[in-house]
């Protein structure tokens, strides 16, 4: 358990936030630590909707189970937080 700054590009969100999140949070946790910056601030929800997160450099969309630990992030690297059906 560490702390770790990332990068939160959320989607239709004109600001990009530096988020810490934990290094054994999953990515469903980093969607939601992120979704508190951004939703019903600057961004509507979206109702039946999921949060992913995507490596903003590839595209990458990461499993909702994995942590950050394991997915290979660097410190303040910027994911995008995309509403999704599934």
């Amino acid at each position: 358990m560490a702390l770790f700054p990332i990068h939160s590009n959320f989607e239709r969100d004109f600001v990009i936030q530096l988020v810490p999140v934990d290094t054994d949070d999953t990515m469903d946790q980093v969607a939601e630590k992120c979704a508190h910056h951004s939703l019903n601030r600057r961004v509507k929800p979206q109702p039946g909707k999921i949060l992913r997160v995507r490596r903003h450099c590839d595209g990458e969309i990461f499993p909702r189970d994995m942590t950050v630990a394991s997915a290979g992030l660097r410190p303040t690297e910027t994911l995008d937080i995309i509403f999704s059906d599934n």
